[in-house]
Protein backbone atom coordinates (compact mmCIF):
# COMPACT_ATOMS: atom_id res chain seq x y z
CA UNK A 1 0.00 0.00 0.00
CA UNK A 2 1.56 3.65 -1.03
CA UNK A 3 1.77 6.32 1.58
CA UNK A 4 -1.48 7.75 1.09
CA UNK A 5 -2.61 10.94 3.54
CA UNK A 6 -5.82 10.11 4.56
CA UNK A 7 -9.27 12.11 6.16
CA UNK A 8 -11.31 9.26 8.16
CA UNK A 9 -14.55 11.12 9.66
CA UNK A 10 -15.80 8.98 12.91
CA UNK A 11 -12.22 7.28 13.44
CA UNK A 12 -12.52 7.62 17.24
CA UNK A 13 -15.81 5.37 16.88
CA UNK A 14 -16.07 1.67 16.86
CA UNK A 15 -15.46 0.99 13.11
CA UNK A 16 -13.32 4.04 12.69
CA UNK A 17 -10.83 3.83 15.51
CA UNK A 18 -10.39 -0.31 14.19
CA UNK A 19 -9.45 1.37 10.51
CA UNK A 20 -7.11 4.06 12.11
CA UNK A 21 -5.05 0.56 13.84
CA UNK A 22 -5.05 -0.87 10.45
CA UNK A 23 -3.79 1.95 8.90
CA UNK A 24 -1.51 3.51 11.16
CA UNK A 25 0.14 -0.59 11.10
CA UNK A 26 0.89 0.73 7.17
CA UNK A 27 3.19 3.69 7.95
CA UNK A 28 0.64 6.48 5.31
CA UNK A 29 1.92 9.77 4.90
CA UNK A 30 -0.74 11.72 6.88
CA UNK A 31 -3.87 10.59 8.79
CA UNK A 32 -6.42 12.78 10.00
CA UNK A 33 -9.42 12.04 12.46
CA UNK A 34 -12.45 13.89 12.58
CA UNK A 35 -14.89 13.51 15.60
CA UNK A 36 -17.57 15.00 17.11
CA UNK A 37 -17.20 13.03 20.19
CA UNK A 38 -20.98 13.07 20.22
CA UNK A 39 -22.54 12.05 23.74
CA UNK A 40 -25.01 9.74 21.99
CA UNK A 41 -22.80 7.41 24.55
CA UNK A 42 -19.82 7.82 26.73
CA UNK A 43 -16.93 10.33 25.11
CA UNK A 44 -14.22 8.89 27.14
CA UNK A 45 -14.91 5.73 25.43
CA UNK A 46 -13.91 7.01 22.14
CA UNK A 47 -10.85 8.71 23.78
CA UNK A 48 -10.12 5.28 24.79
CA UNK A 49 -10.17 3.95 21.49
CA UNK A 50 -8.13 6.32 20.46
CA UNK A 51 -5.42 6.58 23.22
CA UNK A 52 -2.66 4.95 21.33
CA UNK A 53 -3.19 6.74 18.02
CA UNK A 54 -2.19 10.29 19.57
CA UNK A 55 1.86 8.60 19.68
CA UNK A 56 2.13 8.67 16.10
CA UNK A 57 3.86 11.56 14.20
CA UNK A 58 1.22 10.60 11.78
CA UNK A 59 -1.79 11.04 13.48
CA UNK A 60 -3.89 14.09 13.83
CA UNK A 61 -6.89 14.42 16.23
CA UNK A 62 -9.56 17.42 15.10
CA UNK A 63 -12.57 17.53 16.87
CA UNK A 64 -15.51 19.26 14.26
CA UNK A 65 -18.69 18.24 13.87
CA UNK A 66 -19.32 17.59 10.24
CA UNK A 67 -22.37 19.96 10.49
CA UNK A 68 -19.96 22.97 10.17
CA UNK A 69 -18.73 23.84 7.06
CA UNK A 70 -16.47 26.75 7.43
CA UNK A 71 -14.69 24.61 10.07
CA UNK A 72 -14.41 21.83 7.60
CA UNK A 73 -13.42 24.22 5.01
CA UNK A 74 -10.68 25.26 6.86
CA UNK A 75 -9.00 21.88 7.76
CA UNK A 76 -9.06 21.24 3.62
CA UNK A 77 -7.18 24.46 3.44
CA UNK A 78 -4.27 22.96 6.27
CA UNK A 79 -3.90 19.57 5.00
CA UNK A 80 -3.97 17.71 1.68
CA UNK A 81 -6.18 14.35 1.20
CA UNK A 82 -5.61 11.65 -0.88
CA UNK A 83 -8.66 9.28 0.36
CA UNK A 84 -11.48 10.46 2.33
CA UNK A 85 -13.21 7.62 4.19
CA UNK A 86 -16.55 9.11 5.50
CA UNK A 87 -17.65 6.59 8.73
CA UNK A 88 -18.94 10.24 10.80
CA UNK A 89 -22.42 9.48 11.24
CA UNK A 90 -25.55 9.60 13.67
CA UNK A 91 -26.08 6.70 14.83
CA UNK A 92 -29.13 4.64 15.89
CA UNK A 93 -32.26 3.48 14.18
CA UNK A 94 -34.79 3.49 17.31
CA UNK A 95 -33.21 7.25 18.49
CA UNK A 96 -33.45 8.30 14.38
CA UNK A 97 -37.44 8.43 14.88
CA UNK A 98 -37.61 10.49 17.39
CA UNK A 99 -35.03 12.95 16.45
CA UNK A 100 -35.03 12.89 12.43
CA UNK A 101 -33.62 16.54 11.51
CA UNK A 102 -30.81 15.96 13.72
CA UNK A 103 -30.07 12.51 11.78
CA UNK A 104 -30.68 14.78 8.10
CA UNK A 105 -28.60 17.55 9.27
CA UNK A 106 -25.72 15.43 10.43
CA UNK A 107 -25.70 12.37 7.95
CA UNK A 108 -27.00 13.95 4.88
CA UNK A 109 -25.96 17.43 4.68
CA UNK A 110 -22.94 16.35 6.49
CA UNK A 111 -22.26 14.29 3.87
CA UNK A 112 -23.24 16.60 1.77
CA UNK A 113 -20.46 19.05 3.34
CA UNK A 114 -17.66 16.58 2.54
CA UNK A 115 -18.27 15.41 -0.74
CA UNK A 116 -18.51 19.58 -1.67
CA UNK A 117 -15.31 19.72 -0.35
CA UNK A 118 -13.78 17.00 -1.91
CA UNK A 119 -14.79 18.16 -5.10
CA UNK A 120 -13.58 21.85 -4.67
CA UNK A 121 -10.25 20.28 -3.52
CA UNK A 122 -9.44 18.13 -6.01
CA UNK A 123 -9.67 14.10 -3.99
CA UNK A 124 -10.12 11.92 -6.21
CA UNK A 125 -11.13 8.70 -3.90
CA UNK A 126 -14.27 8.76 -1.60
CA UNK A 127 -14.89 5.62 0.72
CA UNK A 128 -18.97 6.44 2.32
CA UNK A 129 -19.85 4.46 5.35
CA UNK A 130 -23.34 3.09 4.87
CA UNK A 131 -25.91 0.26 6.06
CA UNK A 132 -27.79 -2.79 5.65
CA UNK A 133 -31.31 -0.83 7.15
CA UNK A 134 -31.77 0.96 3.53
CA UNK A 135 -32.95 -2.25 2.31
CA UNK A 136 -36.00 -1.95 4.19
CA UNK A 137 -38.26 -5.20 6.08
CA UNK A 138 -39.38 -6.57 2.73
CA UNK A 139 -36.21 -6.72 0.59
CA UNK A 140 -35.84 -10.38 -0.52
CA UNK A 141 -32.75 -12.28 0.97
CA UNK A 142 -30.13 -12.72 1.04
CA UNK A 143 -30.25 -8.56 0.01
CA UNK A 144 -28.02 -7.65 -3.36
CA UNK A 145 -27.04 -4.32 -3.81
CA UNK A 146 -29.67 -3.65 -6.90
CA UNK A 147 -32.60 -4.71 -4.72
CA UNK A 148 -35.13 -1.85 -4.51
CA UNK A 149 -34.43 0.75 -1.28
CA UNK A 150 -37.32 1.13 1.52
CA UNK A 151 -35.89 2.24 4.39
CA UNK A 152 -38.43 2.53 7.35
CA UNK A 153 -36.16 4.78 9.70
CA UNK A 154 -34.71 8.39 9.52
CA UNK A 155 -31.56 6.98 10.13
CA UNK A 156 -31.86 4.97 7.05
CA UNK A 157 -33.31 7.11 5.15
CA UNK A 158 -30.43 9.46 5.62
CA UNK A 159 -27.92 7.03 4.96
CA UNK A 160 -29.72 6.00 1.46
CA UNK A 161 -29.86 10.03 0.50
CA UNK A 162 -26.27 10.12 1.51
CA UNK A 163 -25.44 7.24 -1.29
CA UNK A 164 -27.72 9.35 -3.95
CA UNK A 165 -24.98 12.28 -3.44
CA UNK A 166 -22.12 10.55 -3.40
CA UNK A 167 -23.11 8.84 -6.75
CA UNK A 168 -23.86 12.44 -8.00
CA UNK A 169 -20.77 13.97 -6.83
CA UNK A 170 -18.85 10.46 -8.46
CA UNK A 171 -20.95 11.32 -11.88
CA UNK A 172 -20.53 14.88 -12.07
CA UNK A 173 -16.99 15.22 -11.06
CA UNK A 174 -14.97 12.32 -11.83
CA UNK A 175 -14.78 10.96 -7.74
CA UNK A 176 -14.41 7.16 -7.55
CA UNK A 177 -16.30 6.38 -4.82
CA UNK A 178 -17.29 3.19 -3.15
CA UNK A 179 -20.21 2.91 -0.81
CA UNK A 180 -19.96 0.22 1.91
CA UNK A 181 -23.26 -1.21 3.27
CA UNK A 182 -22.33 -2.66 6.70
CA UNK A 183 -24.22 -5.54 8.11
CA UNK A 184 -23.91 -5.87 12.07
CA UNK A 185 -20.66 -5.03 12.78
CA UNK A 186 -19.48 -6.21 15.88
CA UNK A 187 -16.40 -6.93 18.11
CA UNK A 188 -14.33 -5.21 20.42
CA UNK A 189 -14.90 -1.54 21.39
CA UNK A 190 -18.66 -2.08 19.74
CA UNK A 191 -20.34 0.80 20.82
CA UNK A 192 -22.11 0.03 24.30
CA UNK A 193 -25.58 0.75 22.76
CA UNK A 194 -25.37 -2.08 20.70
CA UNK A 195 -27.11 -5.53 20.91
CA UNK A 196 -24.11 -7.57 21.85
CA UNK A 197 -22.28 -5.22 24.34
CA UNK A 198 -25.53 -4.26 25.94
CA UNK A 199 -26.60 -7.67 26.23
CA UNK A 200 -23.20 -8.71 27.61
CA UNK A 201 -23.32 -6.07 30.31
CA UNK A 202 -26.90 -6.86 31.68
CA UNK A 203 -26.41 -10.42 31.66
CA UNK A 204 -22.80 -10.29 33.74
CA UNK A 205 -24.95 -7.86 35.79
CA UNK A 206 -27.54 -10.06 36.18
CA UNK A 207 -30.49 -7.38 35.15
CA UNK A 208 -32.97 -8.50 32.28
CA UNK A 209 -31.94 -7.57 28.57
CA UNK A 210 -34.43 -6.06 26.72
CA UNK A 211 -35.95 -7.94 23.44
CA UNK A 212 -38.30 -6.91 21.34
CA UNK A 213 -40.39 -9.24 19.57
CA UNK A 214 -40.19 -12.73 20.00
CA UNK A 215 -36.44 -13.11 19.34
CA UNK A 216 -36.94 -14.64 15.67
CA UNK A 217 -35.58 -11.58 14.29
CA UNK A 218 -32.24 -12.78 11.88
CA UNK A 219 -29.69 -10.61 11.71
CA UNK A 220 -26.07 -10.60 9.68
CA UNK A 221 -23.67 -10.27 12.74
CA UNK A 222 -20.27 -9.61 10.91
CA UNK A 223 -17.37 -9.02 12.91
CA UNK A 224 -15.12 -6.26 12.92
CA UNK A 225 -11.59 -7.71 11.53
CA UNK A 226 -13.68 -9.23 8.29
CA UNK A 227 -15.29 -5.50 7.74
CA UNK A 228 -11.84 -4.26 7.77
CA UNK A 229 -10.73 -6.55 5.42
CA UNK A 230 -13.44 -4.98 3.04
CA UNK A 231 -12.57 -1.33 3.64
CA UNK A 232 -8.58 -1.99 3.14
CA UNK A 233 -9.61 -3.66 -0.24
CA UNK A 234 -11.96 -0.73 -1.24
CA UNK A 235 -9.11 1.97 -0.28
CA UNK A 236 -7.36 0.38 -3.01
CA UNK A 237 -10.22 -0.48 -5.71
CA UNK A 238 -10.18 1.38 -8.86
CA UNK A 239 -11.66 -0.49 -11.36
CA UNK A 240 -15.02 1.57 -11.81
CA UNK A 241 -15.86 5.47 -10.80
CA UNK A 242 -19.01 4.08 -8.45
CA UNK A 243 -20.16 1.29 -6.65
CA UNK A 244 -22.26 -0.06 -3.82
CA UNK A 245 -21.18 -3.09 -2.13
CA UNK A 246 -22.22 -5.13 1.05
CA UNK A 247 -19.73 -6.30 3.66
CA UNK A 248 -21.29 -8.67 5.84
CA UNK A 249 -20.73 -12.54 6.82
CA UNK A 250 -23.52 -13.83 4.62
CA UNK A 251 -24.95 -15.94 7.57
CA UNK A 252 -28.02 -14.82 9.91
CA UNK A 253 -28.38 -16.02 13.31
CA UNK A 254 -31.66 -15.19 15.34
CA UNK A 255 -31.43 -12.58 18.26
CA UNK A 256 -32.32 -15.61 20.63
CA UNK A 257 -29.56 -17.84 18.66
CA UNK A 258 -26.88 -14.57 19.71
CA UNK A 259 -28.16 -14.51 23.35
CA UNK A 260 -27.36 -18.57 23.96
CA UNK A 261 -23.57 -18.00 22.35
CA UNK A 262 -23.35 -14.93 25.16
CA UNK A 263 -24.63 -17.32 27.94
CA UNK A 264 -22.13 -19.92 26.99
CA UNK A 265 -19.28 -17.40 26.64
CA UNK A 266 -19.89 -15.98 29.43
CA UNK A 267 -21.34 -18.51 31.73
CA UNK A 268 -24.47 -16.92 32.85
CA UNK A 269 -28.01 -17.02 32.10
CA UNK A 270 -29.92 -13.96 30.70
CA UNK A 271 -33.08 -12.66 31.83
CA UNK A 272 -35.25 -12.39 29.04
CA UNK A 273 -37.45 -8.86 28.92
CA UNK A 274 -39.62 -9.44 25.75
CA UNK A 275 -41.01 -6.25 25.00
CA UNK A 276 -43.02 -5.15 21.69
CA UNK A 277 -41.80 -4.90 18.32
CA UNK A 278 -40.14 -1.30 17.98
CA UNK A 279 -40.92 1.15 15.03
CA UNK A 280 -37.88 1.16 12.45
CA UNK A 281 -36.57 -2.29 13.59
CA UNK A 282 -35.88 -4.56 10.56
CA UNK A 283 -37.20 -8.46 10.66
CA UNK A 284 -33.57 -9.61 9.07
CA UNK A 285 -30.80 -8.71 7.36
CA UNK A 286 -28.14 -10.94 5.38
CA UNK A 287 -25.98 -9.86 2.90
CA UNK A 288 -24.76 -10.89 -0.44
CA UNK A 289 -21.80 -10.90 -0.60
CA UNK A 290 -21.16 -12.28 -4.05
CA UNK A 291 -20.06 -8.49 -5.78
CA UNK A 292 -17.86 -7.91 -2.61
CA UNK A 293 -16.07 -11.39 -3.47
CA UNK A 294 -15.78 -10.21 -7.41
CA UNK A 295 -14.29 -6.45 -6.74
CA UNK A 296 -12.99 -6.90 -3.59
CA UNK A 297 -11.70 -10.22 -3.03
CA UNK A 298 -13.74 -10.06 0.48
CA UNK A 299 -13.82 -13.69 1.91
CA UNK A 300 -15.00 -13.77 5.73
CA UNK A 301 -13.30 -15.95 7.89
CA UNK A 302 -15.13 -15.30 11.42
CA UNK A 303 -18.42 -16.75 11.69
CA UNK A 304 -20.84 -15.65 14.95
CA UNK A 305 -19.22 -18.43 17.20
CA UNK A 306 -15.79 -17.34 16.86
CA UNK A 307 -16.50 -13.79 17.23
CA UNK A 308 -18.54 -14.05 20.27
CA UNK A 309 -15.61 -15.84 21.89
CA UNK A 310 -13.36 -12.99 20.58
CA UNK A 311 -15.88 -10.39 22.05
CA UNK A 312 -16.36 -12.01 25.32
CA UNK A 313 -12.49 -12.40 25.60
CA UNK A 314 -12.51 -8.26 24.85
CA UNK A 315 -14.94 -7.85 27.40
CA UNK A 316 -13.91 -10.10 30.62
CA UNK A 317 -10.92 -7.64 29.70
CA UNK A 318 -11.87 -4.85 30.88
CA UNK A 319 -12.92 -3.46 27.33
CA UNK A 320 -10.17 -1.02 27.28
CA UNK A 321 -8.34 -1.94 24.12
Amino acid sequence: MRKRRYLITGGAGFIGSHLVDRLLAQSPARLVVIDNFDEFYDPQIKQENIAKHLNHSVYRLVEMDIRNYAALKQLFSEEIFDVIIHLAAKAGVRPSVNDPRTYQEVNTAGTMNLLDLAHRNGIKKFIYGSTSSIYGPHATPPFKEDAPLAPISPYAATKAAGELIAHTYSYLHEMQTVCLRFFTVYGPRQRPDLAIHKFARLIMSKRPIPVYGDGTSERDFTYIDDILQGMISAIEYDATPFEIINLGESQTVTVNRMIELLEDALGEKAIIDHQPPQPGDMPRTHADVSKARQLLNYHPTTPIEAGIEKFVDWFRKGSKS
